[in-house]
């Protein structure tokens, strides 16, 4: 499961190198200490506190620049991968740590982040990112919650679901409505302490071992100083965070495909059937193949879009939507096919596939499903067409 080979990859500089060798570090030392599904929890809340005291969360601050702070969006990729070949509920520690702070970090006032992001970032508080509601999926436009200005104070009504670490969370960050009318530029982004009067959060079952709840908000009172930027900013606050780390996700996706073909490669080399050993016929050497190619594809989208968001201004909702997608659906399809060559023993209950056939179908869904980032790449390719178009029309008068 190395990833020496595309860390040779022009994408990365020398301290990515490093955070590659960290992490890997880090998951020889710990092994599968404190990481069982019985009880995500706990497995959560001591892998956010091991993240946080060996340094990883850090990664989570950015580095002021000229156009302002930017995110390390390439180490928090590599981070994710070599978390999620070892433990899905790893992975989702450091991923909700950044996606529940950035918003912060990005955006927050210098109070803010000194009373929430560091110790987040430490590993002494849990984060959540609240924008999902049940008629408020994809479409963030459509999010319900409100929250009214009453004097020095928001007071927020609503309920947001789906929402990864709501059991075990300190600090939420919440999308809510804070104007009359319909559509994006009504939102704004709060910080909501867990422990705020009228919050009220109900756990939800899912295939994979994540701690995840729907979040209800009645009369939830907040200081006028935890609003996240300004009144009316929150769709610009949630799709900077969620494009900062749309790649981080099919960076996750590579960590559970890595893990699944390194699976398949030792399970064949050993099996024998009639004679000979499962490596050796055409089948499974092609399904090998093709495992090995959807990786390496996967993660030069990645990496592409990493390095763009790390080294290039602009917009580059192509590219990150592009990796988001392709990563996604082609882990989906190797861990299959890990199976498919593993035959029954992949299917056993807790085995390592079997985890990964579960862990990895949520990609495809949140912050993002695979059909919305294919609109998302249609609509950019049709607005770069009429430019062109537009452009040439230019010309010719």
């Amino acid at each position: 499961m190395t990833l020496s080979r595309h860390l040779d990859w022009p994408f990365f500089e020398d301290t990515h190198r490093e955070v590659d060798a960290e992490v890997a570090r880090w998951i020889d030392e710990r092994g599968e200490r404190a990481l069982e599904e019985d009880d995500s929890d706990r497995a959560v809340i001591e892998a956010v506190s091991d993240l946080g005291r060996s340094g990883f969360l850090r990664r989570f601050l950015p580095s002021p620049t000229d156009s302002g702070p930017r995110l390390d969006v390439r180490s928090i990729c590599l981070i994710r991968e070599n978390l999620a070949a070892h433990s899905g509920l790893a992975d989702v520690a450091f991923a909700m740590q950044g996606l529940g702070s950035a918003p912060i970090s990005l955006f927050g006032s210098e109070e803010l982040q000194a009373r929430y992001v560091q110790p987040i970032a430490a590993g002494a508080a849990i984060a959540a990112f609240a924008i999902s509601e049940v008629g408020a999926g994809s479409d963030v436009a459509a999010v319900s919650t409100t929250a009214k200005e009453d004097g020095d104070r928001w007071i927020i009504d609503g309920e947001k679901t789906w929402i990864s670490n709501a059991p075990i969370a300190d600090v939420f960050v919440v999308f809510a409505r804070t104007e009359n009318g319909e559509g994006s530029r009504c939102l704004s982004a709060f910080v909501v302490p867990s422990t705020a009067r009228g919050l009220h959060v109900e756990r939800l079952n899912v295939s994979g071992p994540h701690p995840i709840g729907t979040v209800a908000f009645e009369d939830v009172s907040v200081p006028s100083d935890h609003l996240i930027g300004e009144r009316g900013q929150g769709f610009k606050v949630a799709m900077a965070t969620l494009g900062r780390f749309r790649p981080s996700v099919g960076a996750a996706a590579l960590g559970f495909a890595r893990r699944a073909l390194a699976e398949a490669l030792t399970w064949t080399d050993e099996r024998e059937i009639a004679g000979r050993k499962l490596a050796d016929y055409d089948m499974t050497r092609e399904r090998l193949a093709d495992m090995a190619l959807t990786i390496d594809a996967g993660a030069l989208l990645v990496y592409r879009a990493a390095w763009l968001l790390d080294c290039r201004e602009g917009r580059h909702s192509r590219e990150t939507s592009m990796a988001k997608l392709f990563a996604t659906e082609g882990a989906q399809a190797v861990v299959d096919s890990a199976i498919q060559l593993l035959g029954a023993r992949g299917l056993v209950a807790g085995s390592s596939l079997e985890s990964l056939y579960r862990e990895v179908r949520a990609l495809r869904i949140y912050e993002g499903t695979s059909e919305v980032q294919k609109l998302l790449v249609a609509r950019d390719l049709l607005a770069e067409q009429a430019e062109q178009g537009a452009s040439l029309g230019r010309a010719q008068r």
